[in-house]
């Protein structure tokens, strides 16, 4: 039987705002990361600005839905979101030609120090959990929310899930480049993984209210996100010079704001372990 339209409005708009909250963890992450690396290239491709502005306005839109307390979609945030998401798929293809016209194509050195392949993908999932938001807000009394046309809370676990897995294999390949020369280095590669399996299995198994497990290994995901900012800061410092060089070092160094990412992503995994208590069958 579904749950009483009031408390399904109430929990949609919950876990909505706690899915905009997860995009523009997201969008800040592509923002300053993109401005970083793309600074560092010295935008020589115009193009190089696309991602900047969009992440921008991605985050406008997400710090626009979390203090939003209204159910259904607002048009203008699902325009953004949307144009995120294609964004990010178009990046990846101009970060992929960025390898492959480079000597040797797809060989570690490229993969390495060329255009980073994962990053754009970020965006698209900012856009991905912003859109979803919209469509969890998009409340029809009576129904249990979806999203893309499946049931919202275990396809948002798949999608969270999922960027989780392709945050994984981003850190991995930057980590395996610095030879893991610090254990902690091994955390993001470790942790987040287990998370990822417990979204997917959220996904695919069948309907139970209790999930412990899984909501406290994504909060410590989300903490590994705020965490890894702390340790990158460290990597800073340990460059010649270290935050007295910051023009140097910050551009050189580990980036800043790419754990983050991981807290988005947590966040998105959280929401949908919100839906699917309130709603078992969403």
């Amino acid at each position: 039987m579904p749950s009483s339209p009031a408390v399904s409005r109430a929990a949609r708009v919950r876990a909505a705002r706690r899915l905009n909250r997860s995009a523009g963890l997201l969008a800040t992450s592509v923002l300053l990361d993109s401005a970083l690396e793309h600074y560092r290239g010295s935008f020589r491709n115009p193009a190089m600005y696309t991602p900047l502005g969009v992440s921008a306005l991605s985050l406008a839109a997400s710090l626009h839905g979390t203090g939003d307390p209204r159910s259904g979609r607002h048009p203008f945030r699902s325009a953004l979101y949307a144009a995120a998401a294609v964004t990010g798929i178009v990046g990846t293809g101009f970060h992929i030609y960025n390898i492959t016209r480079r000597p040797g194509g797809f060989v570690w050195q490229n993969l390495f120090y060329g255009a980073p392949l994962g990053a754009p993908m970020a965006i698209s999932l900012a856009g991905l959990m912003g859109s979803a938001a919209e469509h969890v807000r998009d409340d029809r009394p009576g129904t249990a929310p979806r999203v893309f046309g499946l049931p919202a809370g275990r396809m948002l676990a798949a999608m969270a899930g999922g960027g989780i897995l392709g945050t994984v294999g981003e850190a991995g390949l930057l980590h395996f480049r610095g030879a893991f020369h610090n254990p902690a280095m091994f955390l993001p590669v470790t942790m987040p993984p287990v998370a990822a399996a417990l979204l997917l299995n959220t996904a695919a198994a069948p309907a139970r209210r209790d999930r412990w497990l899984t909501r406290w290994w994504l909060r410590l995901t989300a903490l590994l996100g705020f965490a890894g900012v702390g340790f990158h800061a460290y990597g800073v410092q340990r460059n010649m010079g270290g935050w007295r060089n910051w023009s140097q070092n910050v551009l050189n160094g580990p980036p800043l704001p790419a754990p983050p990412s991981f807290t988005g992503l947590a966040l998105a995994g959280l929401a949908a372990l919100d839906l699917l208590e309130d709603e078992p069958d969403a």
